[in-house]
């Protein structure tokens, strides 16, 4: 086997095997994505009383308004349940920048993060 083959293969494996290793670790964040819009802000929020909870340990996760096909759409607001102890729902929103408003993303989050809001607080 040629010394560049041995040294290509050698790298190549080098490179997966990190890669390989954090894919099999377990994800507790998530990856979002941002929509940012011109001048227009979204509507004001839409208060909405949640349903009865379905069962014990669900958190409500407010509607918010997001971006679809040139237009803000309203989303409403559903019953999630928490995936690991401890995790609050940091909510869908949207913040005014210099080049326009930006969409982010709602996730779930850990307790510890530090200044958040009770969104995503069981509510009855």
């Amino acid at each position: 086997m040629p010394a560049n083959h041995l040294k290509t293969k050698i790298f190549a494996v080098a490179l997966a095997v990190p890669m390989l290793v954090f894919s099999a670790a377990p994800a507790f964040s998530q990856v979002g994505f941002g929509v940012t819009i011109g001048r227009y802000p979204p509507p004001p929020l839409r208060y909405e009383a949640p349903p009865p909870m379905p069962a014990p340990g669900y958190a409500w996760g407010d509607g918010y308004w997001n971006w679809n096909g040139g237009r803000y759409m309203w989303i409403p607001g559903v019953w999630q349940r928490p995936p690991y102890e401890g995790a609050y729902w940091n909510h869908p929103h949207w913040d005014h920048y210099e080049d326009g408003w930006h969409y982010h993303e709602g996730h779930w989050d850990h307790e510890e993060h530090g200044d958040h809001h009770d969104w995503g607080r069981e509510r009855r």
